[in-house]
Formats: C-alpha cells, structure tokens, sequence
C-alpha cells in the first residue's frame, strides 16, 4: 500500500514545481511479514522473501519517476535505519550462505559497524555518475543538512546542530565539513565515536545483543575498543590499549561535542537531559 501510494503521489505531479517524497517502509523490520505473493520466493526464508518484496516496490518508485518524465532531474535514495535484526535468524541465513552483515561483526541494536554501516544508495542521473562509490563518511542525521543546500534554504539555528550536507560527495568532490566526526549509540546506552579510519567503542563488548555483553565479558578485558576500520573493517583487533594517544584523543572529541550538545560549528545547544553518562558499561 505504503508503494502504491507513492507511485500514485508521483503520477500526480508535472514539470512545475519539484516535490519531496519520504517513503517510510515497515520493512524489512519486524514483524517479518511478506505478502502472500512473495512468501517462499527467497531459497533463505522469510526475511529474504521480505527484502525481495521490498526491492520490488523500490522498483516500482523508480519505474514511476521515470515513466512521467522525472528521472533525470529526480535524486533518489535508499537506505535502512540499522543493521539486520537477529529476530531475521540470522545464523540460519548464514547456515544457507547469506550474511547479512556481510564481513562486519555484529548486527541491529550493537556498536560494531554490522549495526551501524547500512546500505546507501543514491540515483541521480543528472549529477551522480553511474556506477560511482564514496568513502567518505556521512551519517543519516545528514539529510536534514543536505535536503536544504539541494533547495538552497538555511537550515534554522538550533536545528540540525549535528547535520552536514554530502551533496558535494554527490558530485565526486569532498565534503565539506566542521564536524570532526560521527557519534555512534547503541541500544543499551553505549556511546562509540568514529573520527576516519578510527573507532572508539567506550564499551568492552558490543553494547547491544551480539555476545559478548557488556556483564558478560571476561574479567581482564580492555575497558573499551579501537578499532583501524581501514584495515580492520571487521574489528577483530583491538587497538585500545595499544594506542593510548589515539583513544585519549576520540575520546576528548566525543567529550566536547556531547557537551556542547552539538558536533558542528555553532552556539552550544542545550541536551535533553542534565547528565549524559559516557561509560555506560563501567564507572571511570
């Protein structure tokens, strides 16, 4: 319904005015419920007939915008809110050959990059070339930021205080940025921060649902994790007591932004609450 709608919406607009489209899906979140046409079309189960039908009404928003003329001029983007729930089953996914966080550790609702790094897709024939990839790092708090420098508005002050635009990473060239990087959280409170190619995890374990958790670690284990994303995407190596200088480093930055409530350049913004506790899973 949530497609045909969309598809509808968009054969109802002309060449006048641009207009804005934000298709929120339930999938493929829980519950994992594909209609009766597409139940058993996935040799992995029924996540996998859930993302089917998914990819197939994201097919259909495209086919829309092309056939009443929009497709050239129309930026198109797809993405997910956070990695693979394990209520997908995962490890019978991986028993059948699908890994659904690919070579990352961990999934939804944990501080390792298989709970955080997600697809992003953008279709904009006009400006981004086809077939074209970015390393850059850009976060989906981004949007805000980026939707206004695409129809050339300010964002407002105290709004978006942690919003960069990537329409430059659109077009091939760098970004732009006075943030000095992106504040990761998990579903237990645990903060990460993540500054280039390095990643502070201020938890011992993976700060949500994929062993080991956070009660669970062994004693003697590290009181928190760094992690060389570019030669270590899949954080097997722990870095954290090995480089000292680098974790004190992340971690006055992510320090300074949550207290400024802001992690651009800006006035300070006042959080919602009085006290955020950075070391969740260990008193400092």
């Amino acid at each position: 319904m949530i497609g045909k709608k969309t598809v509808e919406f968009i054969s109802r607009q002309d060449a006048s005015k641009p207009f804005f489209a934000y298709v929120a899906f339930t999938s493929p979140h829980t519950p994992i419920l594909p209609s009766k046409e597409w139940q058993g079309k996935s040799p992995i189960g029924k996540y996998g007939d859930f993302v089917m039908q998914t990819d197939a009404v994201v097919g259909d928003i495209v086919r829309a915008i092309d056939e009443n003329g929009f497709g050239e001029n129309t930026l198109v983007i797809f993405s997910t809110d956070n990695g693979c729930s394990k209520a997908a089953k995962i490890t019978e996914m991986e028993a059948k050959g699908h890994y659904p966080s690919a070579h990352l550790r961990g999934s939804k609702a944990d501080l390792w990059d298989g709970g955080h790094r997600v697809p992003f897709i953008a279709r904009w024939p006009k400006v981004v070339k086809a077939g074209s990839t970015s390393e850059q790092l850009i976060c989906q708090s981004d949007l805000m930021a980026t939707c206004a420098d695409l129809v050339g508005v300010e964002v407002p002050d105290g709004a978006g205080e942690d919003s960069v635009s990537f329409v430059p990473a659109l077009k091939g060239q760098p970004i732009k940025s006075s943030r000095a990087g992106v504040i990761h959280h998990s579903i237990d409170g645990c903060f990460a921060y993540r500054q280039g190619k390095w990643k502070l995890l201020l938890a011992r374990g993976s700060g949500g649902w994929t062993a080991p958790l956070e009660n669970k670690v062994p004693e003697g284990s590290p009181e928190g994790q760094l992690y060389d994303m570019e030669a270590d995407p899949g954080e097997t190596t722990n870095l954290y007591e090995s480089k000292p200088e680098i974790v004190s480093k992340l971690l006055a930055q992510l320090t300074s932004d949550v207290e400024r409530g802001r992690s651009t350049d800006g006035a300070p913004a006042k959080n919602d609450v009085e006290e955020i506790v950075l070391w969740k899973s260990k008193k400092r």
